[in-house]
């Protein structure tokens, strides 16, 4: 084995010195190949010892040494360790875009036969039927505004997404609603529109992270709250406000992403406190609120004046219909629609038509329940297999927030189900900055399975790995 170690501190050229610290680390393993200080058939350092020695943590090199391996540059081989290859025996291959500063843990693209753990789209459960039947409906009565470009706030989108979004009694107005692109567009849209570069963010210690990535390749800067029991907790919320002075927070307060846990009434009422004494905009991402019934208080209707209540059908109906809407403070709801409108391009009729029509029709709410009661059997089966183990779920959550058993790690246990065909999100995924706070926690989806007994299979790999000494995978540790 070499007695390599990379210096980070000296690259080649100084773009090399931008981006994550695990491209970087990549980038100079590759610099070092071509320049013949790793030849072929050298035997890289254990991620767990490689780690140790340069001070960053086993994630970061976990990710460094997958970059590689999808250059072509090394082969892993499950307790042997990773090797560089010959260059006249690999193939040339396109990087894929998670070189890429503005990527997450997941690749870009998904090799097929693998078993996805790793979404939380919504079942099929035969969706296709009346859409079908709607979107030809859509082509006859609607041939002009197909054709051309959509320059108008039809009502009965409008409608459509006040009913969407109503949760335990609260229904927001018609004024406020502004139809987007799916839940991502609208926080883009929102962020474009409330604050501007330099402004402070709030998020979660855990959460949906696409939002944090996008906060700061706009120029905005997050910072992180910590969480307790899944969840923002008042305090840690003050604090922040009171250092820090963030112009906006996001929360996820209904089944949040990944801890599949629920803010409690008082916390989202302390919340709200908080935020008025201290200004501060909210973001109440509530997409998995759907599936969940929209059965808990929104923090929306304990402060219509300052929060963004975002919804969409993508984990309750269907991904592809690629359909939202955001209730907004009224008086900002004509900025929201422009921002998005600036942010995406705009509203494609067909798309937002169609949403609209399942919503107001009925079809997505018949659709729901069935994509319910396929959750709840899957849930049943996570039940199942996992007994004994520590994980958090409720019986519609569309995904289990696992805790791995020790010494497992979760970068190192992502890898080696990855190893075993199964995609799932360890940690990383979720988390918007660097933090030490280490949850030793993966996160598995439901729903992309196509059958109850795919997703079986996919349960029962990963608890006999759960069960397994991580010493066999000197390679992926």
């Amino acid at each position: 084995m070499t007695n390599w170690l990379p210096n980070l501190e000296n690259d080649i050229e100084p773009q090399e010195r931008r981006g994550p610290l695990y491209m970087r680390l990549a980038n100079r393993i590759e610099s070092d190949i071509a320049q013949g200080i790793l030849p072929p058939g050298t035997k890289l350092p254990p991620q767990r010892n490689l780690a140790f020695d340069i001070g960053v943590t086993i994630g970061t090199v976990g990710r460094a040494y997958n970059l590689i391996r999808e250059r072509g540059l090394v082969t892993g081989e499950v307790g042997r360790g990773t090797y560089v290859t010959s260059h006249k025996d690999v193939p040339l291959v396109e990087r894929s875009s998670t070189s890429t500063p503005f990527g997450g843990t997941r690749g870009a693209i998904i090799e097929p036969g693998n078993i996805r753990l790793d979404s939380t789209a919504a079942i099929d459960v035969g969706q296709s039927e009346p859409m079908e039947r709607l979107l030809q409906g859509i082509l006859k009565q609607y041939p002009r505004e197909i054709s051309s470009y959509s320059r108008t706030l039809p009502q009965s989108w409008l409608e459509a997404g006040s009913r969407w979004l109503s949760s335990a009694g609260w229904k927001p107005d018609l004024a406020s609603i502004v139809p987007t692109l799916g839940a991502h567009s609208a926080i883009l849209a929102i962020i474009a529109a409330v604050t501007a570069p330099g402004d402070r963010i709030a998020f979660e210690d855990l959460t949906y992270c696409s939002a944090a990535r996008s906060v700061n390749l706009m120029g905005r800067r997050s910072i992180i709250m910590h969480t307790q029991a899944g969840f923002a907790t008042p305090d840690d919320f003050e604090r922040l406000c009171a250092q820090q002075h963030p112009k906006l927070v996001f929360l996820m307060p209904s089944l949040h992403n990944p801890t599949a846990t629920t803010m409690p009434e008082e916390n989202r009422r302390a919340i709200v406190d908080i935020a008025r004494r201290y200004n501060v905009w909210i973001i109440e991402d509530e997409i998995y609120g759907s599936i969940m019934q929209n059965k808990h208080i929104a923090i929306a209707a304990l402060a219509p004046e300052r929060t963004f209540h975002i919804g969409g059908l993508s984990k309750s109906v269907a991904a592809g219909v690629r359909g939202g809407w955001v209730a907004c403070p009224p008086h900002l709801a004509t900025r929201v629609y422009t921002a998005h409108k600036m942010v995406t391009g705009g509203m494609p009729f067909m798309m937002a038509e169609l949403g609209a029509q399942l919503v107001n029709s009925g079809e997505a709410d018949a659709i729901r329940s069935k994509v319910c009661a396929e959750v709840r059997d899957r849930e049943a089966i996570a039940q199942e297999i996992f007994a004994g183990m520590d994980f958090n779920s409720q019986p519609l959550a569309t995904f289990l927030w696992v805790k791995l058993p020790d010494p497992w790690l979760s970068a190192t246990f992502k890898n080696a189900a990855l190893n075993e065909g199964v995609l799932i999100d360890d940690e990383d995924e979720f988390k918007p900055g660097r933090t030490e706070k280490a949850f030793h926690r993966v996160r598995l989806g439901v729903t992309v399975p196509a059958t109850r007994e795919e997703l079986r299979q996919g349960f029962s790999i990963i608890r006999r790995l759960m069960e397994t000494s991580n010493a066999s995978y000197d390679s992926y540790s």
